[in-house]
């Protein structure tokens, strides 16, 4: 890994971690407005659990993103490609 993927990959995990921290702050003050003031819970369409919904959804995507499908999958899977390119087709 050169110094500038390892560069990007620490400022995606550093933004990414930024996120989850905005995150658990909003969701700390949505959270339990909504439940001390009803004391249930009703899902209405711009409702705060739909705004932390969807930013979880989100959120995960942008895991799946940077823990799962990184740089080193992506530099495999060009790697392998590039190599099924070089096999001498048999007729």
């Amino acid at each position: 890994m050169d110094y500038n993927s390892a560069y990007t990959r620490a400022n995606d995990l550093k933004k990414f971690y930024k996120s989850i921290f905005f995150f658990a702050i909003i969701a700390v003050l949505i959270f339990p407005s909504d439940q001390f003031e009803e004391k249930i819970i009703r899902i209405k369409l711009f409702d705060g659990y739909i705004i932390l919904g969807i930013w979880a959804l989100i959120l995960v995507i942008k895991a799946i993103k940077l823990f799962i499908f990184d740089s080193e999958w992506e530099k495999e899977m060009i790697e392998k490609e590039l190599r099924k390119d070089k096999q001498p087709i048999d007729y």
